[in-house]
């Protein structure tokens, strides 16, 4: 809703949320970026969209209200016809035993589109003043089940089932019905959480799965007889050879969906039955996360925040692909991004765009690698830099050198855990004394699937499964349980497992948790619902450097590195299963190579 700057400024000197001095820097930022006030102090984070729709509700005595889409029906929503809802982002979420309407808008002051809309549904209307991402969200419940239609589009082109690699543009134009097909799964993909579209061809059908909370599911079958179509289809959106199968090719391109904007990263590879299509959806429309949103907390969180802040040095993190690395440094470079230092970064590929950040893209056939691109970095007067991976010795003694010149550096690296990363750069050819100096902290990561709250289940476990546990966190009666306790106790102070219970006492396990397996609403799989990490992270204290210095091994570094405060992955893994965030189960299936 467009707020007059005049009620904006009534509305943040009321409830004092800025200050009169702040607010005529405000107005002069605004009125030199040609902005609104309401523009300029939400992107200044002054106060959230939220916030002020809510404040404006209470000047202009109308209702506030957040919608919740599930408990919104078919017949009380189609009593406004999607085109008319659509134009006046309205909806009606209820009507009672005595008419009246309830009627949620994003601009109730629209006197024209309170008239119309009274005339569609009746005079007898109680107005209400919605966020536009909230009623946006709803009005995707015109839509349907995006399953069934996409059952059905499929089912048009399962009568010939001859396979055919001869594409006509007819098949593959906008209003085709491969091109519902590709719009109606990415549009399920999305609406099912999914990070990943695998279209994988096979003998006798094209398979669809979807990557959902790091885990692999299929959710269709498509006839053989569609794969030319359908891959023609997403090169055409990609910016891709449509005539080139013979090698792979990679491209991007975006859609929005419910109000927000995804980017799709599309990788295309040829295997024995026709060519595999890989979509990474991207969110670009996501705030940045909070370090303890994403699972950090204790020794982990403060360790983090104790390096970020550090004028110069390096900071990396590890793990496997799909890890969250790039998240955790998405989230850091957001914390540090102000207008007073100048970050840049070398990423292959981009997949988050931060604004007001230098991103480049590494392009090994134009020669721009990770070396050639960070030594064009230092040229370029940063504060902070951003190397995607080091892969090789030259990236990472060029990422040190930047270190020791003022620069704070961030980076990944392919390691098993944190301890295993200082013997990688030794390896690297990186001088010891260079690695003391210059490493500030490491950050060993797994993402394991977080338990839906609505839904997990507490339960007493068996004594063979308390011994069980026990045994596999090398974990004894007495004194080392009382520490787990005392660990729950602090996990549960900091918000991990939100109000659940306590699940040990001094003497050991009272409780465990697990999925229900019959949860699949409001976003739930088998129960779970997203992910959060669980995190080693490694400072470099005294007693670390000397140990780098001495040419200590991973083991050797790892046990100095838990006397100094260090929570494992495993014992970071074993808390949250214990406040109820994940199960052992779950720990274990991310953490067992260890």
């Amino acid at each position: 809703m467009r707020i007059s700057d005049t009620i904006v400024e009534k509305l943040l000197l009321k409830d004092n949320v800025a200050t009169p001095e702040a607010l005529a820097s405000f107005k002069d930022e605004a009125k030199q970026s040609k902005r609104s006030l309401q523009q300029t102090v939400i992107e200044n984070d002054v106060i959230s969209d939220k916030d002020l729709i809510k404040a404006f509700s209470e000047y202009a005595h109308i209702p506030y209200i957040e919608l919740d889409a599930r408990d919104i029906t078919s017949d009380v929503l189609n009593k406004i016809p999607e085109r008319v809802a659509r134009q006046y982002n309205a909806v009606l979420f209820k009507i009672d035993e005595d008419g009246t309407h309830h009627l949620a808008m994003e601009d109730p002051d629209d006197v024209l589109a309170v008239n119309f809309l009274e005339k569609e549904i009746g005079q007898n209307t109680k107005i209400y003043i919605a966020q536009r991402s909230n009623i946006i969200e709803v009005l995707e419940n015109y839509r349907g089940d995006v399953n069934a239609e996409l059952k059905e589009v499929i089912d048009i082109q399962r009568e010939d089932n001859t396979e055919n690699q001869d594409v006509s543009e007819a098949e593959i134009a906008e209003d085709s019905p491969i091109a519902q097909t590709v719009n109606l799964l990415l549009e399920y993909a999305i609406k099912s959480n999914a990070s990943d579209i695998h279209i994988e061809p096979r003998e006798e059908f094209v398979q669809i799965r979807y990557r959902i909370d790091g885990v692999l599911k299929e959710v269709n079958r498509l006839p053989k007889n569609v794969l030319g179509a359908l891959v023609s289809r997403i090169k055409i959106l990609s910016n891709l050879k449509i005539d080139e199968r013979r090698v792979p090719q990679d491209g991007r391109f975006k859609i929005r969906v419910g109000g927000k904007q995804y980017a799709l990263r599309v990788s295309t590879l040829p295997i024995a039955d026709g060519e595999k299509i890989v979509m990474r959806i991207l969110d670009e429309s996501n705030r940045s996360i909070t370090l303890s949103e994403l699972g950090y907390w204790g020794h982990s969180i403060t360790t983090m925040n104790e390096a970020i802040v550090q004028p110069n040095g390096m900071i990396l993190v590890t793990g496997p692909t799909g890890s969250g690395k790039s998240t955790s440094l998405f989230s850091v470079l957001s914390m540090l991004n102000t207008p007073d230092v100048n970050i840049s970064t070398i990423e292959d590929p981009v997949e988050y765009k931060i604004p007001g950040v230098n991103q480049t893209q590494t392009n090994s056939k134009a020669g721009m690698t990770f070396a050639n691109g960070l030594r064009a970095l230092l040229r370029q007067d940063p504060n902070i830099i951003m190397v995607g991976e080091i892969r090789d010795g030259e990236t990472a003694n060029l990422g040190v050198q930047a270190a020791l010149t003022g620069h704070l550096v961030f980076s990944t690296l392919h390691t098993n855990n944190a301890a295993t990363t200082l013997p990688r750069l030794l390896d690297m050819e990186i001088e010891p004394f260079l690695i003391a100096s210059t490493v500030k902290a490491i950050v060993g990561q797994r993402l394991v699937r977080r338990l839906a709250r609505s839904s997990r289940i507490s339960y007493e476990p068996t004594d063979e499964e308390k011994q069980a546990v026990l045994a596999l966190f090398s974990l004894k009666e007495g004194e080392s349980f009382e520490r787990i306790h005392e660990l729950e106790k602090a996990a549960a102070e900091a918000g991990i497992g939100g109000d659940a219970p306590l699940s040990t006492d001094k003497d050991g396990i009272r409780t465990l948790w697990k999925a229900d397996t019959e949860d699949n609403e409001d976003g739930a799989h088998a129960g779970f619902k997203g992910r959060v990490g669980i995190y080693e992270v490694l400072g470099n204290t005294l007693a670390i450097q000397k140990l780098i210095m001495a040419g200590a091994t991973a083991n050797e570094i790892q046990d100095q590195a838990i006397e100094d405060g260090m929570m494992t992955m495993q014992l970071d893994g074993v808390i949250k299963a214990l406040r109820g965030e994940t199960t052992i189960e779950e720990v274990l299936r991310v953490t067992r190579e260890q």
